[in-house]
C-alpha cells in the first residue's frame, strides 16, 4: 500500500469523499508495510519510527502544514451537526463563529513547518488523520447509547456512566467516564454524542443544543470556562467519555482495516487497545 491507499481507507470508513481540512498526506510514500500510529505524533515519534524500521507515521491530531493553519475551517461540520439536532442553520452558524474565530487566531500563528520539515528531511511518509476517525467514534458511541436508552425516557446520568463503563472501550483505562455538568440522579433527556467537530464549539454551541431539546451531551473533553458557563446556563448536562479511549475507538477501526490489507500497525501515544 502507499499513503494514498492508507488515507482512502480511512476516508471510506468515515463515509467521506475527500480529505477534510484537518486531514492530509504530509509526506507521500510507497510500498508501506509497517505503520506507527498515535494520537500525537511529532518529531520524537518520527525518530523512533525511523530507528525501529517503520515505513510510515500517522498522527491523529493535526501537527503540520495546512492541517494546522486551516484547522478552524473544519469546524464548519458542526453546523450540519447542530442542524441535525434541531438548531436553525442561521443560529448554528452564528453561535459557532466566536469559538471558530478564536481557534483561527491561534492556529494561524503556529509553527506549521516544525514536524513536516522533520518528516521531509527524514524521508519518512507522514499522515495526519483527524476528523475521519472522530466521525467513526461518534457514530459508534451514539449508536450504542441509542440502543441502550432510546426506550428509557427516565434514564439518569448515572445510568449512562454505568453503560459507558461496561464497554470494552473504557474498561480498565486510566481515564474513566465522568459527569462534568449535572449529577448522578439528574435525568438525561435526549442524548447527543459530540466528538467530531475539530474541537468543541464552546458554551454558546452547547446552549444551542440544549435549547433545541438535547438534555445531555457526551463529549471527549471540556475546558473549565465552558464547564462554568454551562453550569450557569442550568439547562443541560455534560458527560465526558475520556479523550484518549474515545479517540482510540475510531482509530482502531482504521488500523483494523489496514491490518486486513496486510499492513503491520503498531499503536502508541494515546491509542489504547
Amino acid at each position: 500500500m502507499n499513503t494514498n491507499d492508507l488515507m482512502n481507507k480511512a476516508l471510506e470508513l468515515a463515509k467521506l469523499d475527500e480529505m477534510p481540512y484537518d486531514t492530509n498526506i504530509i509526506v507521500e510514500g510507497e510500498d508501506i508495510k509497517k505503520v506507527l500510529i498515535g494520537v500525537d505524533m511529532e518529531t520524537p515519534e518520527l525518530l523512533l519510527a525511523q530507528q525501529m524500521g517503520y515505513d510510515c507515521v500517522v498522527s491523529h491530531h493535526p501537527k503540520a502544514d495546512s492541517c494546522l493553519v486551516d484547522f478552524a475551517k473544519v469546524m464548519d461540520v458542526q453546523i450540519d451537526r447542530m442542524v441535525k439536532a434541531g438548531v436553525p442553520i442561521n443560529k448554528a452558524q452564528k453561535v459557532l463563529k466566536k469559538r471558530q474565530a478564536s481557534i483561527d487566531l491561534g492556529s494561524h500563528a503556529l509553527n506549521y513547518d516544525r514536524v513536516s520539515s522533520a518528516a521531509r528531511l527524514m524521508k519518512m511518509p507522514y499522515l495526519n488523520i483527524h476528523i475521519p476517525a472522530d466521525f467513526i467514534t461518534e457514530e459508534i458511541v451514539q449508536s450504542r447509547l441509542n440502543k441502550a436508552f432510546d426506550d428509557k425516557p427516565k434514564t439518569k446520568l448515572k445510568d449512562i456512566i454505568e453503560e459507558l463503563n461496561s464497554w470494552e472501550y473504557y474498561q480498565g483505562k486510566v481515564a474513566q467516564p465522568v459527569i462534568r455538568v449535572g449529577s448522578n440522579d439528574d435525568y438525561a433527556g435526549r442524548i447527543e454524542v459530540l466528538m467530531a467537530g475539530g474541537t468543541n464549539g464552546g458554551a454558546d454551541v452547547y446552549k444551542s443544543y440544549f435549547e433545541a431539546g438535547v438534555g445531555t451531551i457526551i463529549a471527549m473533553h471540556i475546558p473549565e470556562d465552558v464547564k462554568k458557563a454551562v453550569i450557569e446556563q442550568n439547562i443541560g448536562n455534560i458527560i465526558i467519555a475520556p479523550h484518549m479511549p474515545s479517540d482510540s475507538i475510531g482509530l482502531l477501526e482504521i488500523t483494523k482495516a489496514w491490518r486486513k490489507e496486510g499492513i503491520e500497525v503498531t499503536c502508541m501515544s494515546g491509542i489504547v487497545e
